[in-house]
Order: structure tokens, then C-alpha cells, then sequence
């Protein structure tokens, strides 16, 4: 078995040893508003779910030179609010476009051909092609890095309101089959939903 050490590699290394072993990853496509109205879309793979009670999920985001750049960091920073979209098969071509480099002033959700979709507890819209959706507030930020530099931020936000598309709910519950979750591997490389199996949790 081949044995690596995290301190004596790069962090490029790092990453791309971490984003190849921790597999697949649920894709988080966010959506968030900056102080001018504009409603800014970017993907991320850093995300999970860390409580039920409160409903709380994470997502990480980078920073660039110890700084905080990103337009989705800036924005949950400033008004404590965003939607988390869930990606599924028929997002995910319009999601990959969204991840392009554009400026403050431009939205991602209009250069994708998205649509917009009023939220009932927070100002930042959705998009209504989401099968899924999670209005939420943020809980807390979690500087994450060295005693050198800060290198990303954990978000943690609370989920004030679900949108669930009835076309994926069966017998009162989300199907997986009916979302086709679209997951994230390595590289460029993603992943839908295979073979499912049960296993009952033993007493």
C-alpha cells in the first residue's frame, strides 16, 4: 500500500490527491446576490450535510492569496444568505458553463440560460430548473488554513426552506432515481447515480 504524506507534499498535490479519493461528492450550485442586485451561480464539490436539528449544511470555499475572492464568499459574507441547488442531469451541462470566469457585474444565471425563482425566507433567488432546492441563512464562517494564511472558508448555513419538485418525491420521499444526482469525481470527470443496494443497519 502506498503511503503519502500530506507535509511534505504541495498543496496542488494535496488537492488533487483529496478530490481523487474522496469520491464521489455531491455538487452544491449556489446561488447569491452582491450589494447591486446581481445574482451570481458557481458550483461547488466542497459540500455536505453536518446536522439535522437545526437543518445545517457546509459548503468550503477557496481563497485566493489569503484573501477572500470568490463572488459566492463575498456575498454570503455580506448579506448571510444563499441557495443551495442540488445538481442533477439536467443541470449539470448548464452548472459547468457556470463555473467560467466572469466578473462581479455579470450574472451566471443569465449567461446559462437559467431562470430565476422567487425564495420565502431570504432575499437570493433560486433557479426553478432545480429539481432541488435550500433557501438558507448563514450559522457561522469558519476560516480555514495555516498560522500563515487562511486558504478557504468553511460556510455553514441553515436550511430555512426545502423546494422539492413533486416530479422526484415517491411514496412521501425523494427518490434518488427520480433526481438523477449528478456527483463530482477528479479532474474534470463526473459521475450519475448506479446501482443502489440496501443494507440493513445491524442492532
Amino acid at each position: 500500500m502506498k503511503v503519502v504524506d500530506p507535509a511534505v507534499q504541495s498543496a496542488k498535490d494535496n488537492y488533487h490527491l483529496l478530490t481523487g479519493v474522496v469520491i464521489p461528492r455531491p455538487i452544491a450550485f449556489i446561488t447569491t446576490q452582491n450589494d447591486d442586485g446581481v445574482v451570481n451561480a458557481a458550483p461547488f464539490s466542497f459540500f455536505n450535510v453536518v446536522a439535522a436539528e437545526p437543518p445545517l449544511i457546509a459548503v468550503s470555499v477557496s481563497r485566493s492569496e489569503g484573501q477572500m475572492t470568490k463572488d459566492t464568499a463575498k456575498n454570503i459574507s455580506a448579506s448571510k444568505e444563499f441557495v443551495v441547488h442540488l445538481v442533477d442531469e439536467n443541470l449539470v451541462e448548464q452548472v459547468n458553463q457556470a463555473a467560467s470566469s466572469y466578473p462581479s457585474s455579470v450574472s451566471e444565471v443569465e449567461e446559462t440560460g437559467l431562470t430565476l425563482a422567487p425564495s420565502k425566507k431570504v432575499q437570493v433567488p433560486g433557479i426553478q430548473e432545480a429539481s432541488i432546492r435550500m433557501e438558507c441563512k448563514l450559522h457561522q464562517i469558519v476560516p480555514l488554513g495555516t498560522d500563515e494564511a487562511y486558504s478557504s472558508d468553511l460556510f455553514i448555513g441553515e436550511v430555512v426552506m426545502f423546494h422539492i419538485s413533486e416530479k422526484v418525491i415517491e411514496n412521501d420521499r425523494v427518490s434518488a432515481e427520480r433526481v438523477k444526482p449528478v456527483s463530482r469525481l477528479a479532474g474534470s470527470n463526473y459521475s450519475k447515480l448506479g446501482q443502489l443496494f440496501s443494507l440493513e443497519r445491524p442492532k
